[in-house]
């Protein structure tokens, strides 16, 4: 069984700041930081990190061939991974507050210069029961899952960042959704739901998937046919969530695929984001499998 994650790849700028610019405001960050990320590799790393063996697959510039060297040293995959000379690799401009809270403006780059020519080729090399991992900030996704379907492959969507291209996609293809509540809402075209009740109604609409609802501080729920498990969230200091729900994603998958039951993959990929919560930076901040498990056992 392989597992591909075909997504961004992003130069992240992170800039710190007393508080979010607002509109007319010029105000002066305190640090300035450069970063690797994008929702793609972040994942991508994480399942590395996890222990899986994943392939990444994406796009980048010339200016991005560190990109590349970072995905290396993780022990990722990156044979199907393009550079383009004729666009620069889609970066990031991150606003990181005193809480550790952000915002982000993304530039799509490279990341929206996926072509079918190339999907093709890549999916040609896996087969029925691999994985797909995927986000929502390169181009072409609906031809991705339809090549990912037609051959049988389990697609794993974490529809962010979420807007209406999401709703445009064969999402009925979907085997497991991993998302925040926000993102659940603007699916369902529902608010003011209580957690349980969305993540039910998630399901209702696609029965064939499994849900994966992540909740920030109050945990996450996992509802599927069969099973309603929930998972309470470590407590940590915060100092920068950027990466915190790739890594819960990254955790979530690579423990099911190292034999880990779906209890125990809540747990793993929910510490995993605490720890990740602790750290600055984006892909610089997920822990290894050994970082998490002494982690738990810390929480013992």
């Amino acid at each position: 069984m392989k597992v591909l994650c075909f997504g961004s790849l992003n130069i992240d700028y992170v800039y710190s700041v007393d508080h979010f610019v607002a509109k007319g405001e010029t105000l002066a960050s305190t640090d300035l930081q450069v970063f690797i990320g994008g929702k793609g590799l972040n994942q991508s790393i994480a399942l590395a990190k996890a222990g899986a063996e994943v392939c990444h697959a994406g796009a980048i510039g010339a200016d991005g061939k560190f990109l590349l060297e970072a995905l290396n040293e993780a022990h990722v995959n990156t044979d199907f991974v393009t550079v383009l000379t004729t666009e620069r690799t889609g970066n990031a401009i991150i606003q990181r507050d005193k809480e550790g809270d952000n915002c982000i403006l993304l530039y799509g780059g490279t990341n929206q210069m996926i072509s079918a020519e190339q999907i093709d080729n890549v999916i040609a090399h896996f087969s029925a029961g691999d994985y797909l991992i995927l986000q929502n900030e390169i181009n072409n996704l609906r031809y991705i899952m339809e090549k990912a379907h037609a051959k049988g492959m389990i697609i794993v969507l974490n529809p962010s960042p979420m807007n209406e291209k999401i709703l445009e996609l064969p999402l009925e293809y979907v085997n497991i959704f991993i998302l925040n509540e926000v993102e659940a809402g603007q699916i369902l075209n529902c608010r003011n739901v209580n957690h349980t009740m969305l993540a039910e109604k998630l399901h209702e609409k696609f029965p064939n998937a499994a849900i994966v609802l992540t909740l920030g501080g109050d945990g996450s729920i996992y509802i599927d046919r069969d099973t309603r498990l929930t998972q309470s969230a470590f407590k940590v200091k915060a100092t920068d969530t950027t990466a915190a729900g790739d890594t819960f994603t990254g955790f979530f998958i690579g423990s099911l695929l190292k034999g880990k039951g779906k209890q125990d993959a809540m747990k793993y990929a929910s510490a995993a984001a605490a720890i990740a919560c602790s750290r600055h930076g984006a892909a610089p901040s997920i822990p290894t499998l050994n970082e998490v498990e002494d982690f738990l056992i810390q929480q013992v």
